[in-house]
């Protein structure tokens, strides 16, 4: 099928970015991994594969807004996972 009724959703010109595109540009970057229980892991997104499990680094969890735990590495199952984004905060901000 013909992609012409594709938008970007960067809203840039150009281009047609795929979701394979995006999670591709964002490793190495600072994501934030929201799960199906409504759990929020910060941290900086090392790795994924096409099942959308995750790795992660410097990770911190947080539960209804609140810092829970501080990890150096973390592993989520892809199951898990309702989004990813990218994080516009950085990850030494304060409470």
């Amino acid at each position: 099928m013909s992609s012409g009724g594709e938008k970007a959703a960067s809203g840039g010109g150009g281009s047609v970015k795929t979701p394979a595109d995006f999670l591709k540009s964002i490793r190495g970057r600072p994501v934030v991994v929201k799960l199906n229980s409504g759990v929020d892991y910060r941290g900086i997104l090392a790795c994924l594969d096409g099942y959308m499990n995750i790795a992660m680094e410097q990770t911190e969890e947080y539960v209804n807004g609140q810092l829970k735990n501080k990890y150096g590495d973390a592993f989520i199952r892809g199951n898990n996972v309702l989004y990813i984004s990218t994080s516009k905060r950085t990850l030494a901000e304060g409470a």
